[in-house]
Formats: structure tokens, sequence, C-alpha cells
């Protein structure tokens, strides 16, 4: 097979990126142009101020990724476009834009998982080996898999309510920590001590995960505090929360190892470049003889090379998308799964 080249889009939430991936693991080109700081003023995502700023950016984008490197649109095999999950104004932003390019290019048009992008970022100066456990972990998602090999996989468990990235954002918010909060609770937690006594969410042997009750206890926590008058020690309440937050994932994924006898692992998704998170779970997988895997910090938050990566098996299996495609704002990875 001669070289394939897509050009990759992503518009799910706040970052408008495109990028140029070879052959599903090389990156030719990357540009992330991110709203966070926009965002910021409004202690969160905006979605119609998100839609609007990928509307203003994304020629500009598409321009930049091109100026990086020395292809052209005729060296393009294939458009790639994350549709699923995610705001569905930012979606459609990018979804719009691939099928026009594809249209005037005459390029195959294919239509990407977000939540799968995450997980072949793994390919990304890595190749993944299988059959592999994957954790993927983000503020809309708390997954666990088996990947059997690059077209077959199994969903053993996810959230029965809130992801681990919508909770540490959460709790950074009632910390009084700006957005984005997962980077910030992190940040205090290296100050603190594990003093705070929390709930151990969802202590089960099953592989969902749960994280609402934490959540909820220490929003209460801090109301309480604070209408009594006593202080919070907030890098010791965010050590605390991090330590069982973590812990409970560590814990999912050395029961899933036990059980399955699969010798790899990767961790994905924007959580997954939580310092704290890659040591535990490193720690667990040496004490196992597992592989430990995940991504450069680089591609564990939302970008395109992602996309394009993920892109290719379906390139490869000719999986192509119709003009009809739209976005949608939801389509969990089990529902992904059965469909394909």
């Amino acid at each position: 097979m001669n070289d394939v080249y897509i050009l990759a889009i992503e518009t799910s939430c706040d970052e408008t990126s495109m990028a140029i991936v070879k052959n599903g693991n090389q990156v030719e080109s990357l540009t992330i142009l991110t709203q966070m700081d926009t965002h910021a003023n409004f202690g969160g995502v905006v979605p119609e101020i998100a839609s609007r700023m990928h509307t203003e950016n994304i020629t500009m984008v598409l321009e930049e990724t091109l100026r990086k490197t020395s292809l052209t649109m005729d060296n393009i095999s294939a458009i790639a476009v994350t549709y699923a999950p995610g705001l569905l104004g930012s979606l459609l932003v990018g979804v719009e834009c691939a099928k026009t390019l594809a249209l005037v290019y005459n390029k195959p048009l294919i239509a990407v998982n977000h939540t799968m992008g995450h997980i072949y970022a793994n390919n990304i100066d890595c190749k993944i080996e299988y059959p592999t456990l994957a954790l993927i972990v983000s503020g809309g998602h708390t997954d666990l898999l088996i990947l059997k090999s690059e077209s077959e996989m199994e969903s053993l468990g996810s959230t029965i309510d809130d992801s681990v990235g919508e909770v540490y954002d959460k709790v950074a918010r009632v910390l009084g920590m700006p957005y984005p909060g997962g980077p910030n609770i992190e940040k205090a937690s290296l100050q603190g001590c594990d003093t705070y006594v929390l709930p151990r969410p969802m202590l089960d042997d099953s592989y969902n995960f749960s994280y609402s009750g934490l959540k909820s206890y220490i929003i209460n926590l801090v109301h309480n505090e604070k209408q009594r008058g006593n202080e919070i020690r907030i890098s010791d309440l965010a050590k605390s929360f991090q330590v069982v937050a973590v812990d409970e994932l560590v814990r999912k994924v050395e029961l899933a190892i036990k059980n399955t006898g699969i010798k790899n692992f990767i961790l994905a998704g924007g959580v997954s470049a939580n310092r704290y998170l890659r040591s535990e779970m490193e720690k667990m997988c040496q004490k196992y003889n597992v592989s430990f895997h995940v991504p450069n910090i680089l591609y564990c938050t939302d970008n395109a090379a992602m996309i394009g990566c993920a892109a290719y098996p379906l390139y490869k299996a000719k999986k192509f998308a119709d003009f009809s495609l739209n976005a949608k704002s939801s389509e969990n990875i089990k529902s992904y799964i059965e469909k394909n």
C-alpha cells in the first residue's frame, strides 16, 4: 500500500485542531488553537462562544496545518473528522468543513468517534499491542475496554454517573480554582497532605465507576465548613480527593488485569495527562509485569492527530461516510462498539 496521508479535523469542544497523519502513526503536521483563555472568564466552556470561535478560526487552522509541511491537498488520501460525542455546535463546524473539503477535493470522508481518537493516540510513537486493556479518562468519559484487535473491542465497564474528569473540574470550582480545574487540582495536591477522610466510590467487583457521591460529599463538606467558619485546607483537600479518585481507577484496572490475564494496558483521554495518575498506573502495571503505555502529554488532550490515527483503520477497511454525515452530541463507547 502506498503511504496514506489523512487530514484530520477535531472541533468537539474548545480546541480547533487539524493534523496530517501518515499511515496512522506519524504526525506530519499538527495545529491546535485553544479557546481556553476565553472560556476561563466564564469558569467553563460556553457552547455558543465555542462554536462561533471555531467558525472564525477553522480556515486559518487549515492554512497553518498545510504551511507546516510540504504536502498539498493533492497528497491527501482522505479527510477525517470527529462527528461525536461533544458540543453539538462545535462538532457541526468541523463536520461541515470536512464535508466541504471532501467534496471540493474529491477525497473519501471518514467519521471518527472522539473517544476512539483518544485510544488511538497511543499509536503515535509507540504501536498498540493486541490484546490490550484500555482506560479512557476525560471530561466526558470513564471507560474500561478490551481491544482484541485493530477492529474488535469489548466494553467492560463505564461510569454510571459523572466522569472522573468532570468531577475534577467541579471539585476545583468549589475550591475556588480557575478553569480548567483538573491541572489546578493536581498542582495544589503537590503542596498538600492526604488528611481528609473521603468516601471511596463504588467499592465493588464490577468494572463500572461512580464519582457523583464523592463529588457531592466534597461540595457538602466545603459548604458546611464555611457555614461553621472553619478554614478549608485547599491543598490537603485537593490531595485527598486526588488520592481517592485515582485509587478507584487503579483498583478497577488491577481487577481487570487479574481477571483477564492481559499483559498490555494503555491509558488515554485528557485526564491521562495527570502525572499522579500515570505514576500510580505504572506502579501497578510493574507489579503484574504488564506493559504500560500512555500518549505524550501533547496527545492526551483534544487534538486532531489522534483523530487521524483512529481514522487509519477505517480507511484500510474502506469505512467511508457519505455527505449525509451529521454531528452527534452523545455516543457512548458501548453504542459505538455495537454499531461497528
